[in-house]
């Protein structure tokens, strides 16, 4: 009975990340330069858990907040972080660059995709 017990949680421990991660249908780019986002605005499918890369390619950290999305990441400077979205309902979400919000905003805009 304790090797059927051991037999479960190691083979979810094992397992269980890889079938999270088959359910992500996309991955989506969003670079820091300049205390800006770029693409402003990127457009991604309704009702699907999609992963962004956010690239921080300043020499300063930024982080990456959405309030709408109720996501926030700090992003060192030169390098990546991933955030998981979705899945999401057809709509605007908005981001901010938390440490230079004047300047590093976007908006994801969550399309359905027509069949």
């Amino acid at each position: 009975m304790i090797r059927l017990i051991w037999s479960i949680v190691l083979g979810t421990f094992f397992w269980l990340p890889t079938i999270c991660m088959a359910a992500v249908q996309g991955e989506y780019t969003i670079v820091i330069k300049d205390h800006k986002f770029e693409p402003e605005q990127l457009t991604i499918p309704a009702n699907q858990k999609v992963k962004l890369v956010i690239d921080n390619q300043d020499s300063t950290p930024e982080e990456f907040e959405s309030h709408d999305l109720k996501r926030e990441k700090i992003i060192q400077g030169n390098s990546q972080g991933t955030v998981m979205v979705g899945p999401l309902t057809p709509g605007a979400y908005h981001f901010v660059g938390e440490f230079h919000e004047d300047t590093a905003k976007g908006v994801m805009i969550v399309e359905q995709k027509e069949e």
